[in-house]
This record gives C-alpha cells, structure tokens and sequence, in this order.
C-alpha cells in the first residue's frame, strides 16, 4: 500500500461523502430491528412467477441479443415502449427524447458528471433527495436550498435567489426537484406550483431537472402533469426508474429531455460502463410489452395506501402531540418534525436499542438544517410492523421530551 494514499486521490474524490443512509442501514442488519430508514419496496411485491417465464423465454428465443452488449442509448424495444407510456401521460417525445441509465442514480450522477464544475451552483429543495445532493455534490457543486411549503418549493424565495445570483453575475447550472410524493418529505407540487417554477425557469434560463421516480404509485387525489408535459419545450430533463414500481434490482432508469442534451450524456455514461445490463432491460421490456406493469403497480398502491394508512392512525394513537408529520397521497416515505430543540442525530441510537430505525432529517438538507427532523419509510414492513415500529419510536420520542 503507498504511504500517503492522500496526495494521489483527485479533488473530486476527496469531496465525497458516504450515504447516510447506506451507513445507517449497516446498523439496522439486526433482524429484530424494524427499519423504516431505507426506500425499500416490499418483497411481496415482486412478480416473480411472470418474471420467471419472461426469463425463460427470453433465454430460448433473444439469449443472443440479452447476453451481449448493448447500445449506450438502451434496448431500442424498451425507449419505444416507454416512449409510447409518457406519450399517453401528455408528453411530446419520440426516441431520441429518451435513453436508458443504470438506475436513476447514474443518471444523477451523469447529469452531475456533464454540467458540475467544482464550485457551480445547484438550486435544490429544502429538505432534498439525498442521493441527488450526493450526485451534485460528488462533482463540487454549491448547493443553493429553497424552502418547501405545502405546495413544493417557495417560488418566491426560488426567485429571489436566482436575482440575487443574477445580481453577482451567476447562473446555477439546473433546478433539482422532486415534484410528485417527495422524497423525503411526501409533499406533492402542485400544478400551478409547477407552471411558476418553469416561468422562472425560463425567465432566468435554467434548466429544470425532474426526478420521478415514483409518480404512479398514487393512492388519493388527482393525478398532476409532470413538469416535461406542462412544458414541452424541451427545458426540463426528466428522470424515471422502475426501481419503486417494478423491482429495484433490475437497475433500470431513464432521462427524458433534449436530444444535444442526451447526447452529451450517453457520452458521460460510455465512459462509466458502455451500456446497461441488456439481459435486464429486454427482461423489462418484455414485461412491459405484455401489458403487466400496469397490474403491478395497482397491487403496489393497494398495498401501500393500506400501510401508509396502518401507520398514520398510529402516528394519531401514539405519538406525543408535540409532533408533527406529512400524510403523503403517494409514494414511500413521510417526514416527521419534532420540536425545534429535539436532535434526532441524538435519538438514533437509542432507538436503536428500542429496535426501531429511521433517516435522520439533517441528510437532507444542504445547508445542515432539518436537526428536529427524519424520513420515515411506510412501504416496506408490514402494516402490523408498522404500528410496532410508531410504538418503538413514539417511547423514544417521549423520553426526550
């Protein structure tokens, strides 16, 4: 091993962080802990008898196709047959709008890798994703916070930064928002909320970066136009993976946006691993083809509106009333705030000892905020975990008080 492994590691890579998250999951690998601190699916909703015989069948007729590399851009029957989806959902686009990741982690990271410059500047919400603020991050971007209120991100304070940047002769290289079901705090954007943001966007020419990952898993409340329709002028680059609504270790993501765009994408990703796994995507596409992801996500809502819901009468029945939280329309995840003075950092691990785990909220804030804060995941334990786990933690909280 060199002596001074430091003075060989590049800038970038002395900017990186681990993932909270994946460090705190480490700690919850005791099975009798229920962890509501990662975005997991739920094992139960995997197809995996369809899965099966599409493999199968795949590895009979296409194995010559599955096993071998692949184009950067992604299997051209799966961009068709998404195209085809998001052209029901509104959007304006043919093949070359859309290209396939490995997962919509890369893509952040390759949007990262194409318009981060150490020092650039990165609008993102307060609270944000937190792998989307390692992604910047990794690539030394400044990352500007924009309070959230009810609606989504404070248009007024958006554009009071973007004239104060304006003013000093600055531009931020994208805004990042998760518009539907938030991640972490579950808040949905509203439309008019969207509409403002991509006029400010367009005002102070920005580019908006859209990250969906779960928009169809919606259990109440009407369904709201991605900001890519609501545009349809090419300003905003969309990001969607089946990670949430089929099965997370396919690894398959996409962006949407323009083709200059893509391009210098597809470049970013030959360098980092030429293409995505084929075997998985034409697996995926011929899922799709047949029509079931459709089913899939229906099961998928049921099952998590009914968890979603288990878990909010608990938050009634057992926390203290000092606490507050989000009752999300969709999605994995809802936000609690404790009081001002509370540090959840602190409550971790003793509610470790309680066998009950959670994100800690200060994650995802860029600017080290969100101390009284967590994300807590709804989707994965069962419903009467759930409740076990409201009860684990409201003792903890209680103690603290």
């Amino acid at each position: 091993m060199v002596k001074d492994l430091q003075s060989l590691l590049s800038v970038n890579s002395k900017g990186m962080k681990k993932s909270q998250i994946r460090e705190l999951l480490k700690l919850t690998s005791d099975p009798e802990i229920i962890s509501f601190a990662g975005g997991l699916p739920a094992a139960d909703t995997f197809p995996v008898k369809e899965l099966t015989d599409i493999i199968n069948d795949v590895m009979a007729k296409e194995a010559h196709l599955a096993l071998q590399y692949g184009a950067t851009e992604g299997d051209t029957l799966l961009r068709t047959l998404l195209v085809e989806r998001y052209k029901k959902q509104g959007l304006n686009i043919s093949l070359e709008n859309l290209i396939i990741t490995t997962a919509s982690q890369q893509a952040l990271d390759l949007i990262g890798k194409v318009f981060v410059d150490r020092g650039d500047k990165v609008i993102v919400g307060l609270p944000s994703y937190l792998g989307g603020l390692g992604a910047f991050g990794s690539y030394g971007a400044e990352m500007i916070g924009i309070p959230l209120d009810e609606e989504g991100m404070d248009v007024k304070k958006l554009k009071k930064a973007l004239q104060e940047m304006k003013d000093n002769g600055e531009k931020p290289k994208f805004i990042y928002i998760i518009p539907d079901f938030q991640n972490p705090s579950g808040i949905t954007m509203s439309e008019q909320r969207r509409l403002n943001i991509i006029a400010i966007a367009k005002e102070y020419d920005v580019l908006i970066v859209e990250d969906s990952p779960y928009r169809e898993l919606r259990f109440e409340g009407e369904e709201v136009k991605t900001l890519y329709a609501l545009d349809n002028t090419e300003q905003v680059l969309t990001l969607g993976t089946f990670s949430k609504i089929f099965a997370p270790g396919f690894r398959i993501g996409w962006v949407i946006g323009n083709p200059d765009i893509l391009d210098k994408i597809v470049m970013a990703k030959q360098s980092t691993d030429l293409c995505t796994p084929p075997f998985a995507q034409r697996i995926v596409a011929r899922y799709l083809e047949k029509g079931l992801l459709d089913t899939t996500i229906e099961s998928i809502k049921i099952k998590y509106a009914e968890k979603r819901d288990v878990m909010l009468k608990a938050f009634e029945e057992y926390m203290p009333p000092q606490v507050e939280w989000t009752s999300p329309e969709g999605g994995l995840f809802l936000f609690l705030t404790l009081p001002e003075n509370m540090d959840t950092a602190e409550l971790f691990l003793e509610a470790i000892k309680e066998k009950v785990a959670y994100v800690v909220g200060n994650a995802f804030y860029c600017d080290g905020g969100g101390k009284n804060t967590m994300r807590i995941n709804f989707s994965y334990s069962s419903k009467e975990m759930n409740i076990e786990g409201v009860k684990r933690l409201a003792k903890v909280i209680k103690n603290h008080l």
